[in-house]
């Protein structure tokens, strides 16, 4: 067996994952979790000196499928601002061989919105109608694509700030993502009477205050590479009922969790569950008497599974 691994560029991989299930990928991984078939380990931040930006490694181990593998993914200063990439590296878990490294930017952005979207899926309530994003780069459309047939919304409306500044190009093509998106002029007309807020920016501080809601909402939060990145303001997490993608990691490293718990007395016990409890059936669906939160901060075994994934349609 060759020991040099299978390369795969971003355009292949986007190709690729086009002919994959990534929600139901991901469905399988949180239950081999569940299970004891698959290991999370927390992320790895590594800093540059002089402040030169970092790099963080996500691992993870899938047992049933043989393999393991770490996505890297560099923060690196530069005057014109920063560069981020990302690499998947797939490895063998019975000759020890490099099997694949992979661009990771397309699964990154894939795995992220499907996992909001498995999330969304076991914690929206059934008659959910109202459907708000806030956030109109990529990320976000691909939540729309991966949310879009979960409920029968009658309304999905989008907002973020440079959308109004945008080229009618591309105010048309989100808007065509769905009929049924509509292009929101501000953060509050999109979210007014939201049954289901995704929150996909990738600003370092809160977007919206859950407490100016007027009714319980499903929110879901992702992560950015700026330290302590949050979406919602820390103090907040006492009000909700929080939900995360895996409840040994997440608290380690998303910002509203690691400020409320230094700052404002929260504490991850209280999370409620994550994603392989509430797909294997462990804990049950909220109730809704609070808002509803949902946070992921992208794991290794996600684009691990991807990763593999795009390898078996190779071999």
């Amino acid at each position: 067996m060759s020991s040099t691994p299978y390369l795969i560029h971003q355009a292949q991989a986007r190709e690729l994952l086009a002919q994959v299930d990534v929600p139901q990928i991901l469905r399988k991984l949180f239950r081999d979790l569940a299970a004891g078939q698959a290991v999370q380990p927390a992320q790895q931040l590594v800093e540059f000196p002089q402040g030169a930006g970092d790099f963080i490694n996500y691992l993870g181990v899938l047992a049933e499928d043989g393999v393991y593998g770490v996505k890297t993914s560099p923060y690196i200063v530069r005057e014109q601002g920063a560069l981020v990439t990302a690499w998947t590296l797939l490895m063998s878990m019975q000759t020890g061989q490099p099997l694949m490294l992979c661009d990771a930017g397309e699964l990154t952005t894939a795995r992220t919105a499907a996992t909001t979207a498995v999330a969304v899926d076991a914690l929206a309530p059934k008659n959910a109608r109202r459907l708000a994003i806030i956030g109109s780069g990529k990320v976000a459309q691909a939540h729309v694509q991966y949310v879009k047939g979960l409920r029968d919304w009658q309304e999905m409306r989008i907002y973020s700030p440079g959308l109004n500044d945008s080229s009618s190009e591309e105010r048309a093509r989100i808007s065509g993502l769905d009929p049924r998106l509509t292009l929101a002029d501000s953060r509050e007309a999109a979210i007014e009477d939201a049954d289901v807020i995704m929150l996909c920016t990738s600003s370092a501080g809160p977007v919206i205050d859950p407490s100016a809601l007027r009714k319980p909402a499903l929110i879901t939060s992702i992560s950015t590479n700026a330290p302590r990145a949050h979406e919602v303001p820390p103090q907040s997490l006492d009000d909700m009922h929080v939900f995360c993608d895996y409840r040994l990691t997440t608290p380690g490293s998303a910002g509203e969790m690691l400020i409320a718990g230094e700052r404002h007395g929260w504490d991850s016990g209280r999370i409620v569950g994550d994603l392989p409890d509430l797909l294997s059936g462990k804990v049950p669906r909220p109730d809704y008497q609070r808002h509803v939160f949902f946070r992921s901060i992208g794991l290794g075994l996600e684009d691990i599974a991807l990763a593999n994934a795009l390898y078996q349609l190779q071999h």
